[in-house]
């Protein structure tokens, strides 16, 4: 059996309206990606991409999105995701864009890079406080940014990439 190697691609949602986070779904962001490569590869970029795309992680709170797709496919999903315009959920359309953070191999290595881009971003928070119960609720915040990694009963680490 062939092992298919994938590209995880962690973006995040960007939109001027609140309501835009609270309100996506995973359906709604793959649509819209999809429809993305579709109107910028056609239909061959769509058929290549289409093959694995998933919507692996969503976090509506934070706006981060994790996709998952095939490695020799992920450049025509990066070159095609700054073309997401609008996400339609619950028979809403929100404005919005998304923003590339990283491509790893594996969902373990966006989730050591979100944890470092989470804390880049808590410290240029820190850096804005105004008084001192901000300051301090951020820096508890930062105290708890870690990655703890558990035992596996059998002893041998699994692999985050899937087969097929």
């Amino acid at each position: 059996m062939v092992r298919f190697k994938n590209r995880y691609v962690l973006c995040e949602v960007l939109s001027d309206d609140p309501r835009c986070r609270q309100g996506i779904e995973d359906r709604a962001v793959g649509l819209a990606v999809r429809e993305a490569i579709g109107r910028v590869h056609g239909d061959y970029g769509l058929a290549r991409c289409s093959v694995s795309f998933t919507v692996k992680y969503l976090n509506a709170y934070t706006g981060t999105v994790l996709l998952r797709c095939r490695k020799d496919s992920y450049r025509l999903l990066c070159s095609a995701l700054p073309f997401v315009r609008c996400l339609e959920s619950r028979a809403q359309r929100f404005p919005c864009a998304l923003h590339i953070l990283h491509v790893g191999g594996t969902i373990r290595t966006c989730q050591k890079f979100l944890i470092q881009y989470n804390r880049r971003q808590l410290l240029m928070l820190l850096q804005n406080c105004t008084n001192e119960e901000e300051r301090q609720c951020i820096q508890k915040s930062l105290l708890s940014c870690s990655l703890t990694e558990e035992k596996s009963q059998s002893g041998d680490e699994e692999d985050d990439d899937g087969t097929e």
